[in-house]
This record gives C-alpha cells, sequence and structure tokens, in this order.
C-alpha cells in the first residue's frame, strides 16, 4: 500500500476532494446482492476478447494507426485523435467512453474539471494518474459529445483490445455507463453493473463499474458510491496480488 492510503490525514483530504467529508463504512464494498445473482448474469454475452498483439506489433505502430484512422465519419469533425496516456504497464487500466471537446483540443483522454475529479478519485486509493494507463472507448469526439454509436464503437473497439493486450492489466475502471455497456456487451443500467465483478477477455480481467466523473459533478451525493467502488477495485486487486494502490 501506497504511504497516500496509509496516511488517514492524506486520505481525508483526497475523499474531501472528491466532496466526501469523512468515509464510514456501512458493508464491504465487495459485497454483492446475493438477490441480483452472479456478475455474470448482468454482464450479457461474453465480451470480444482482446487480442494477442501481432507480431512485432508495439505502441507506436497502434498510435500512427490510430491517428491515420478514418474506418468511421467521425475523423473529418476531430482536431485529432485521443490515443491514451499513462503507464503502459499499469495494473490499473481506466476506460472512459470518448473524448470531449478539451480533449479532443489536447489530444488526452480525462482532463479540465472531470479530469481533475478522477485524478482525486484515484489518489484516494493511493494511486498517481501517471501510475495507471487511461483511454477511451472512442478515438475520436462525437459531435455535441453525443453517444457513441454502434458502428463507431465497433470501429475503434480492435485499437481497444489492443491496448488492453499490450497493458496487460490487473484491473479495469469502466468509468460511466457508456463505457461499462460497451466492455461488457450488456444494456443493463449502470445501476445494475456497480458493486460486482465482471470478467473481460480471454484473462478475464476482473472489470469494476463506477460513475464517470462528469456525471458526479452534476450529481455529488454519489461520490459516496464512487468511493466504494474504488475501494471493490482496489481489494479486488490487492487480493490477485496486485499493486492495490
Amino acid at each position: 500500500m501506497s504511504s497516500a492510503t496509509a496516511d488517514p490525514a492524506l486520505q481525508r483530504r483526497y475523499l474531501q476532494a472528491m466532496g466526501i467529508d469523512l468515509w464510514v463504512p456501512r458493508r464491504p464494498a465487495a459485497a454483492a446482492d446475493p438477490a441480483s445473482g452472479p456478475a455474470s448474469r448482468e454482464a450479457g454475452p461474453t465480451p470480444a476478447p482482446e487480442p494477442a498483439p501481432a507480431p512485432g506489433r508495439d505502441w507506436e505502430a497502434l498510435r500512427q494507426q490510430v491517428a491515420g484512422c478514418t474506418r468511421c465519419a467521425l475523423h473529418s469533425g476531430r482536431t485529432q485523435t485521443v490515443f491514451g496516456v499513462g503507464n503502459r504497464e499499469a495494473d490499473w487500466m481506466v476506460i472512459g467512453e470518448a473524448p470531449g471537446a478539451e480533449e479532443d483540443r489536447r489530444g488526452e483522454p480525462f482532463v479540465g474539471r472531470a479530469g481533475q475529479l478522477l485524478n482525486a478519485m484515484l489518489r484516494g486509493v493511493g494511486l498517481a494518474r501517471e501510475a495507471v494507463y487511461i483511454a477511451n472507448i472512442l478515438k475520436c469526439r462525437p459531435p455535441n459529445n453525443r453517444d457513441p454509436q454502434p458502428e463507431e464503437v465497433a470501429c475503434c473497439e480492435p485499437y481497444l483490445r489492443e491496448q488492453v493486450a499490450l497493458v496487460q492489466p490487473g484491473l479495469i475502471l469502466a468509468v460511466g455507463r457508456v463505457a461499462a455497456q460497451n466492455l461488457l456487451k450488456t444494456d443493463a443500467p449502470l445501476g445494475r453493473l456497480r458493486g460486482r465483478l465482471h470478467r473481460y477477455g480471454p484473462r478475464k480481467v476482473p472489470v469494476v463499474v463506477t460513475y464517470h466523473p462528469a456525471y458526479l459533478l452534476r450529481n455529488p451525493v454519489d461520490k459516496r458510491k464512487a468511493w466504494d467502488d474504488l475501494c471493490l477495485a482496489r481489494q479486488t486487486l490487492a487480493a490477485r496480488g496486485g499493486a492495490p494502490g
């Protein structure tokens, strides 16, 4: 455990940055509602597996392919693609929905106010932003920040699967409804996907679902639930022998 999580005063400051003054455990975060069944029921069909990287394939080759991608119509309106950022050997991989206006301008996922809140959430479990790998379902911004369309997701999905295969994370944190539904191939609402473990790909990477920081900025009452999700993610990775944060 990092010193950030070991120091109660520091952790309290991080929780306050999320808008949580004091966290009082109610029940273990990993406990699932027995009436709702196992995680596999909620996750729907088995997600498309992440492929092994092609022989000789590396990060730079993948980045260049994404930068020049014209597979869907979104390429015509982008400033630049938003590939991903962070530690390419991370235990935690954070996957969001799609770039917004600021991300499109800067070429980096989760910047601006939502990015600052995500950083605070990660610090709450002892992780610097640079310690995780952050990517999105889509690499190009949809017009007016609308939800990704199925054909757009299908075009970008191979890129994300290859990123997962290259990182080989111990855990995926799916941030927001759109990211969770597309990763898990389900139309279940976010409320039914939270609070339990899901699996992704042939390696059965654990997936924990939480709220998008942009949603939490509009609905701060749910920040405490997001903290429960982060605790579940941290406990899950610790149980697997990875860096818990």
